[in-house]
C-alpha cells in the first residue's frame, strides 16, 4: 500500500460480495418487521439467495422489503472468511465446514469493523500522538483475521474491542480539540426525534447516540464523533457531515438526505436519498 493511499481505501476493508459465499445471507438471522420482509433463522439461507451465491433482488430491495440488508456492511469480513480462513471451499460444497464457516463470520465481521475504526484513526492527522499504538493494534487484529477458524472461535472480541476503543477515543479527542468554540457532549443520549434542525453539533460526541427519526436538517456535523450512532431514519436532508468521525458507511445509508448533504469523501451519497 503507498503511503499515500488513505488507510480507509483499503479494498479488503470493503465488502465485495463477488467474491463470497453470501455469509451474511445464510449466517445471520433476520426477523419479519418494517426491516425484513419474513423471517430467517440462523444458518439457513435467505429465499432470495441464488445457487451463484447472489441475491436474487438486490437490485430491489427496498422495494421487496429488505431495507435491513442495504444497510448492512461486513466490512470485507465475508470475502476474507470465504477465501482466507476456508481457503475457497463453499458451505454447499463442503456442508461439514457451513457450522464453523457460519460461526466465524460474525467474528471476522467485528474484527474487520474494528480495522476499519483503526484505519480512519491512523488517517487522522491529529491523531498522531495515539498513531504508534494503534498501528500496533491494528497489526495484531489484522493478523489475527488470518487465523484458522478454532483460533478465531476462541478470541475474545469484547476484550479487543476494549483496547481498541480506548485508543479511538483519544484519537476522537485529538481530533476535535481544533475544533472552535463549544463541542457538546451527547455520548450515549437519547435524542430519538429530537428537534435538531440547523444546530450546531461541529465536533461534538455523538458516541452511541439514538438519534433515530431525529431531525438534523441543515445541522452542522462537522468533525462530530459518530462512532455508533443510530441514524436510522434521522433526516440529514442539507446537513454538513464534512469531516466526521468514524461514520460508516451503513450508518449513513440508514438515515435520510438529499442532495444538499455534504458527506465525508470516503463515503458514497446513498442511492436513495433525493436528488
Amino acid at each position: 500500500m503507498s503511503p499515500r493511499t488513505p488507510h480507509t481505501d483499503r479494498a479488503d476493508l470493503r465488502a465485495d460480495c463477488a467474491d463470497c459465499f453470501g455469509l451474511c445471507c445464510v449466517a445471520l438471522p433476520f426477523a419479519r418487521s418494517a426491516d425484513f420482509a419474513a423471517d430467517k433463522p440462523a444458518g439457513t439461507p435467505c429465499g432470495n439467495l441464488g445457487d451463484d451465491f447472489r441475491c436474487g433482488v438486490h437490485a430491489r430491495l427496498r422495494d421487496s422489503g429488505y431495507t435491513g440488508c442495504t444497510v448492512f456492511d461486513c466490512f470485507g469480513a465475508g470475502q476474507k472468511v470465504s477465501r482466507v480462513t476456508f481457503g475457497g471451499r463453499d458451505w454447499r460444497a463442503d456442508p461439514e465446514s457451513a457450522g464453523t464457516m457460519f460461526a466465524v463470520f460474525p467474528v471476522v465481521r467485528q474484527l474487520h469493523e474494528l480495522l476499519r475504526y483503526a484505519a480512519e484513526a491512523l488517517d487522522l492527522a491529529a491523531a498522531r500522538p495515539v498513531h504508534r499504538e494503534l498501528r500496533r493494534r491494528h497489526d495484531e487484529i489484522d493478523a489475527l483475521t488470518r487465523r484458522d477458524a478454532r483460533t478465531l472461535l476462541t478470541l475474545d472480541v469484547p476484550a479487543l474491542r476494549a483496547e481498541v476503543n480506548a485508543l479511538l477515543l483519544r484519537a476522537s479527542e485529538l481530533a476535535r480539540s481544533g475544533v472552535p468554540g463549544r463541542r457538546e457532549d451527547h455520548r450515549g443520549a437519547d435524542l430519538t426525534g429530537a428537534r435538531l434542525r440547523g444546530v450546531r453539533l461541529r465536533g461534538a460526541s455523538l458516541r452511541g447516540a439514538r438519534l433515530i427519526a431525529a431531525d438534523l436538517t441543515g445541522a452542522d456535523l462537522r468533525e462530530a464523533d459518530l462512532t455508533g450512532a443510530d441514524l436510522r431514519g434521522a433526516d440529514l436532508s442539507g446537513a454538513d457531515l464534512t469531516g466526521a468521525l468514524f461514520l460508516t458507511q451503513p450508518q449513513l445509508t440508514a438515515a435520510r438526505g438529499d442532495g444538499a448533504t455534504r458527506v465525508p469523501a470516503a463515503l458514497r451519497r446513498p442511492g436513495h436519498w433525493a436528488a
